[in-house]
């Protein structure tokens, strides 16, 4: 790590947790040693892991734990988020233990009791124990029974015990809410951490505290001041070998349910009474509950589906998805979906959400877009000047973390005219970098207690309930068009349809600066500067 990057720490986060041990099912998988082990050992670098600490290594693979500590030292010299400091490593490496198993083998769980008895001998953990599941989802209520019955998730002496589920949380509806019931029959709602790594990112957290730390946005953030929202989650990357997976999931279920909803209800919810976790889920699910489920007769209308072709990525020709590994060659699935939902409470009434997320678009970017009313033109009736650009706020999520906000401002000289001008904030210019996989936040708050980064089960289902009737649709009607956009654009033309209809147009639709439909510029950076619009004449 170099001198200027600052390092996780205790002035940065809080006090390192208690003593305790986690056991990481999938030890053996890409997850565990791309973003769980960098994520845990830059805890562990900024102090803020308890010196009372081991990981239990649990895969079918048949490590021993030497094996396990060897691999893992030669994995994170290729996934660590910056230099390694082998003081730290060392020190971080004697607390890895490791057991090969079958998750579905009870004879398991009883091997994991042992050796919890063992590193709380010697690692001094207190018999506090976070569960990982870095599973296939198949695995998700299997691990949960097995530990249910082994009496692993039992908390008494003032131990405690939980247990962390990666997404996705079920397929669909009737799936999320059998897995819900599996998971309530074994644990306490308050042990279950369902964990989306999305929320570790800083401006995802920063959010809240823009919107209520600062009370110049708090009063305009309503139907009466805001046009529409856009949330885009772009992704230049095709399936690459996850193809086995997408092939069952597919843009809507492994994207919408729960990155993309996570960020419109922190994005639209109302101020909670604290930040207490049960205040802020309570709130967040409101807004879930709020978005009207689409009508099956308004799905073709409202939901676009896509699947790209071949096609050019920054100079480099790419395939199809149909002609990627372990895909269908007729395949159906889509990789792209752009919504237009709708939330009914007061607040939001009339105000459309339209979201888009898909694979080989032409960038990698994550952003919310507020897009304002325009003002009153009245003022400017008796002069040259024709039309009035609508402010816009744009939280950049990746690649790189930051806020920006447009507005017109004139053009000095005795002609109107008026520029566009951004105020840019950038977490990395203002705060340093700070080296993250976006595990680091929410594994120190699994270990902390802290569920407010997390998902309670009523949130997951109600996410389900406002996706489930475009399932429906698209499974009853497949797609006659697929492929539909090359590799290398924003999406079908469809998904330009569905914001044209209502006069809109997408953020950076097009390549270069797409027009507004006011005539202006759009940049396709939130950092980049936009040319002044210039209106010829005087007043």
């Amino acid at each position: 790590m170099d001198g200027n990057t600052p390092e996780l720490t205790q002035d940065t986060i809080g006090q390192p947790p208690g003593p305790c041990a986690m056991v990481i099912f999938g030890a053996g998988g890409d997850l565990t040693k791309r973003k769980l082990i960098p994520a845990l050992y830059n805890l562990a670098k900024g102090k803020l892991l308890p010196e009372q600490f081991a990981i239990i290594g649990v895969s079918i693979e048949p490590y021993s734990t030497e094996d396990f500590r060897k691999r893992t030292t030669e994995d994170i010299k290729q996934f660590a988020t910056g230099m390694v400091d082998m003081n730290s490593w060392d020190w971080f490496n004697q607390r890895l233990y490791y057991l090969s198993g079958d998750f579905g083998d009870a004879e398991l769980y009883k091997k994991i009791e042992d050796m919890l008895g063992k590193v709380d001998v010697d690692q001094s953990t207190g018999g506090n124990c976070l569960f990982y599941l870095a599973t296939s989802p198949t695995f998700f209520p299997v691990v949960v029974e097995q530990l249910g019955k082994a009496g692993l998730t039992k908390q008494d002496d003032g131990k405690w015990r939980r247990v962390v589920i990666e997404k996705p949380f079920g397929h669909d509806l009737p799936s999320a809410i059998s897995l819900n019931k599996c998971v309530a029959k074994f644990l306490d709602e308050t042990q279950v951490y369902r964990i989306d790594h999305y929320l570790g990112k800083e401006t995802v957290q920063n959010i809240l505290a823009f919107r209520f730390a600062n009370g110049i946005f708090e009063p305009v953030w309503n139907r009466r001041y805001v046009d529409h929202v856009q949330v885009t989650v772009a992704e230049e990357l095709g399936v690459e070998l996850r193809g086995g997976y997408y092939e069952g999931a597919g843009a809507l279920r492994d994207m919408v349910p729960n990155h993309i909803l996570q960020l419109i209800t922190l994005t639209a919810m109302e101020p909670p009474i604290s930040f207490d976790a049960h205040a802020v889920h309570d709130e967040q699910t409101k807004v879930l509950r709020a978005i009207q489920p689409i009508a099956p007769e308004k799905v073709l209308e409202r939901a676009v589906r896509g699947q790209y072709g071949e096609g050019t990525i920054n100079g480099k020709h790419v395939p199809a998805y149909r002609a990627e590994p372990q895909v269908a060659p007729n395949s159906v699935t889509p990789t792209f979906v752009a919504l237009c939902l709708h939330i009914d409470n007061w607040r939001w009434a009339d105000v459309p959400f339209y979201l888009r997320t898909g694979k080989r678009l032409p960038s990698r970017a994550t952003k919310i877009v507020i897009r304002f009313r325009r003002p009153p033109f009245v003022p400017f009736r008796n002069t040259s000047v024709d039309k009035i650009a609508p402010n816009e706020l744009v939280i950049s999520i990746q690649p790189d973390e930051g806020i920006s906000l447009s507005f017109e401002a004139k053009i000095p000289g005795p002609v109107v005219r008026l520029g566009a001008v951004n105020m840019d904030f950038q977490y990395s210019d203002y705060f340093g970098s700070v080296p993250s996989t976006g595990y680091e936040t929410l594994l120190y708050d699994c270990m902390m207690g802290d569920p407010t980064l997390f998902q309670r089960a009523d949130m997951v289902e109600a996410s389900w309930t406002a996706v489930q009737p475009i399932l429906d649709v698209w499974k009853a009607l497949p797609p006659r068009d697929f492929p539909n956009y090359p590799a290398g654009s924003w999406g079908p033309e469809a998904a330009n349809e569905l914001l044209r209809r209502d006069g809109r147009e997408w953020r950076d639709s097009k390549a270069g600066h797409p027009p507004r439909p006011d005539g202006h510029s759009e940049s396709p950076d939130p950092g980049a500067k936009t040319p002044p619009t210039t209106q010829p004449g005087k007043p």
